[in-house]
């Protein structure tokens, strides 16, 4: 069991590590095409890797359920939507923001979740609230300019993170009642052809430029839509839940390593203070209700476990 645990926890940080240093790839690929067609491009890329998933995995007898049914189509729609909408925030943010910021603004979805989880009644511990005010006061280090103002591109990001929250409540509720591979493909599906639509309505491309930006489509497409997602499924099915939670939030740091190693890009004290206390209020907020949960658990009266994401 132990041994399943560590391999679980390794493909995990692989899974942070590669999403991290997709940002790269991501702000890269705008030299050379607009956010929109690169988005389409690389969920078309990523639909394509899983789709040989979906034809193996035929669910048989008991399972038929899990086939391709009018209510799974309909919430991989929705989950699709939001998934398109946080994408193209993310990259559009991309153009007036550093790789850095992006990354540690993006994570905040991890506690803005439990937050919006209030709205479909589950419980927050105090412990996610502390963990948000410290994350907050991190965001503002991090992104507030001298002059007190914000880049556009960080308010694009933290819009981004809002999507990013209701879409992992979408994929808790969709991959418990359906089969996770075909939700995911359904969704990179709507994705792909929304923002290949909003690609041939609002931007101008040439082939040259697809060439130009084809490492950082294929980087984009294989490793971070198509690896990634999968790894993810695969790490967490034996994965201790606090181990997931704090390797999975290492995203962030992951993309402040790519963009200081690729692009040059550097933080001030402020803002490496900033990056800090967003990372230490991620953790405490995921860590903190584990906990609470795990205690109670070894509590002799035996009560509800507290819902989480």
């Amino acid at each position: 069991m132990k041994s399943s645990a560590y391999r679980s926890d390794a493909l995990m940080l692989l899974t942070a590590l590669i999403w991290g240093s997709t940002f790269v790839a991501q702000s890269v690929a705008m030299d050379h095409v607009g956010p929109f067609l690169y988005t389409g491009l690389r969920f078309t890329l990523g639909a394509l890797a899983i789709l040989p998933l979906v034809l193996l995995a035929s669910p048989q007898g008991k399972d038929a359920e899990r086939r391709f049914s009018k209510p799974m189509l309909l919430g991989s729609l929705v989950l699709g939507l939001m998934l398109t909408l946080g994408i193209n925030l993310q990259q559009i943010g991309l153009m007036f923001t550093t790789v850095t910021n992006a990354g540690f603004i993006t994570g905040l979805y991890v506690i803005l979740v439990p937050i919006f989880g209030l709205f479909i009644g589950m419980r927050t511990s105090l412990g996610t609230w502390g963990g948000a005010l410290l994350a907050l006061v991190g965001m503002l280090l991090l992104s507030v300019n001298a002059d007190y103002s914000v880049a556009p591109g960080d308010w694009l990001q933290l819009t981004g993170a809002a999507c990013w929250a209701v879409h992992v409540l979408l994929v808790g509720a969709l991959a418990s009642r359906y089969d996770p591979v075909r939700v995911a493909f359904c969704q990179f599906v709507v994705c792909a052809v929304i923002s290949l639509s909003m690609a041939l309505l609002f931007e101008t491309f040439n082939w040259d430029g697809i060439v130009l930006a084809g490492p950082a489509i294929l980087y984009g497409g294989l490793l971070a839509v198509g690896v990634g997602f999968t790894l993810q499924v695969v790490a967490q099915k034996n994965a201790i839940a606090s181990h997931a939670a704090v390797i999975l939030s290492l995203e962030a740091v992951f993309a402040a390593l790519a963009g200081w190693l690729f692009l040059e890009e550097s933080l001030s004290l402020r803002g490496f203070i900033g990056c800090c206390l967003m990372l230490a209020g991620m953790l405490i907020a995921q860590l903190v209700p584990i906990y609470l949960e795990r205690r109670r658990a070894l509590a002799p009266v035996q009560q509800e476990p507290a819902g989480h994401h």
